[in-house]
């Protein structure tokens, strides 16, 4: 059965000269190191580069949001709520995890 392939589009990107030579030097380089890496391909080399920028890109809108909850009095208020809800609990397993590793019983 042949493995199924991921979608693509093509489309044209405009590099900056300097970006392309820096680019191309990197390709150049891990071609001659002789380390048996497969060669990579400018494509995949834009690709890698792309998906690494978007993950960076989620990761930082994942932070702003939090950095949001910290500023927000209702949520610190609803988040104190819960804490102090769960403090017996997580003494209680703070404890059996302090025993557990004394080797007394549980």
């Amino acid at each position: 059965m042949a493995l199924a392939q991921a979608e693509t589009r093509t489309t044209t990107v405009r590099l900056p000269r300097p970006v392309y030579d820096q680019v191309k030097c990197v390709l150049d380089q891990k071609r001659g190191s002789g380390t048996g890496q497969a060669r990579i391909s400018l494509n995949d080399f834009i690709v890698a580069a792309i998906k690494a920028y978007l993950k960076m890109y989620r990761r930082r809108q994942i932070d702003a949001a939090f950095a949001g909850m910290a500023e927000d009095a209702d949520y610190q208020k609803e988040a104190k709520l819960i804490a102090e809800d769960f403090e017996f609990s997580d003494w209680e397993a703070l404890g059996l995890e302090e025993k557990d590793l004394e080797g007394g019983p549980i």
